[in-house]
């Protein structure tokens, strides 16, 4: 019985070729879609850009580094070491918002254009100079819903905010149900140490005073964000007592991150702490449509090859048998 079907293949092999062919062909064009889930690798940047982040108690190589350099680096350090097909979008976090700089792009295919990016961050991206992190994570929330691309939120930030939360401005975060795809980097070091104040060209002219929450532009949300306001000489600390201080408030962060159900990590350059945020994948799936007219197309032409240069097939590897025999 195998025999005979088989025999019966090959003398209809023709028509065989055909019924097919031309089955794909109405496939290619009713152009069919096929929607599929699939899980990807997608993770979020989110970076501070306030001015705290300029603060210096950071060391790499044996030097003092600001902790928006020292983020730089754990960007690319996490980048080098995902794997292609991982997905990255890189945001920035001032004032009570986010914004998108990259929407998720895979790695291998954009790797300069994600490292040119992350080399570009500064403060000067900031829209104001308030810090509110609970409006931050609210905003960032809403963003990965309306792009609709499941991504792991890495926020990192040294939990400095401006003005500094209490009763009647904290943030109710009883709705937020996005924890378990967040986690909070801290950056920053332990001690307080000052906060440099740099004007609108970032030359550096001394640092922040106490009265901060004065001269935060949009720290009241009162008054303009307009960087150019600050020639030629914004105002600085007059003496060391005067100035602000800052440090990372890991107690914060983890308060929030209990609050929310999120995950706190404190930013390290090593593998182990790449290596744990890569273990960190999203927990949900993208659907994506699969189009069939390609690769119908690309079967029928397949078969017609495969109809002219059979025989063409057979002569060669029957000579090859032969030589390889021998």
């Amino acid at each position: 019985m195998k025999l005979k079907l088989l025999d019966l293949i090959r003398n209809r092999k023709e028509l065989l070729i055909l019924t097919l062919s031309i089955t794909l062909c109405l496939i290619a064009i009713n152009n069919p879609i096929l929607k599929i889930q699939k899980s990807v690798t997608s993770y979020m940047f989110l970076v501070d850009v306030s001015q705290s982040m300029n603060a210096e108690d950071l060391t790499y190589n044996k030097k003092s580094i600001s902790r928006i350099e020292y983020t730089k680096l754990l960007l690319k350090n996490i980048i080098d070491t995902a794997e292609c097909g991982s997905f990255f979008s890189i945001n920035i976090f001032a004032a009570d918002n986010v914004a998108s700089i990259i929407e998720p792009v895979e790695k291998c295919k954009n790797y300069d254009e994600l490292i040119d990016t992350i080399q570009k961050l500064e403060w000067r991206m900031a829209w104001k100079g308030n810090s509110r992190i609970t409006f931050g994570i609210k905003s960032a929330a809403k963003m990965q819903d309306s792009l609709n691309f499941p991504s792991k939120i890495l926020f990192f930030t040294d939990g400095d905010e401006a003005p500094k939360v209490n009763a009647i401005n904290k943030v109710n975060l009883d709705s937020f149900n996005l924890g378990n795809e967040l986690i909070f980097i801290g950056i920053g070091g332990e001690k307080d140490v000052p906060v440099p104040r740099y004007n609108s060209r970032n030359t550096l002219i001394g640092f922040w005073g106490m009265d901060i929450y004065d001269s935060l532009p949009g720290a009241t949300g009162e008054r303009s964000s307009d960087t150019g306001k600050d020639e030629p000489d914004p105002s600085v600390a007059s003496a060391e007592y005067d100035r602000y201080l800052s440090k990372l408030y890991e107690g914060y962060l983890l308060e929030l991150s209990s609050q929310i159900k999120a995950q706190y990590i404190k930013g390290d350059i090593s593998n182990t702490f790449v290596k744990t945020i890569l273990r960190n994948k999203p927990q949900k799936k993208i659907k994506s449509e699969l189009s069939l007219e390609r690769p119908s197309v690309f079967i029928i032409l397949l078969l017609i090859i495969f109809l002219y240069t059979e025989n063409y097939l057979m002569i060669f590897l029957k000579k090859f048998m032969r030589k390889f025999n021998t």
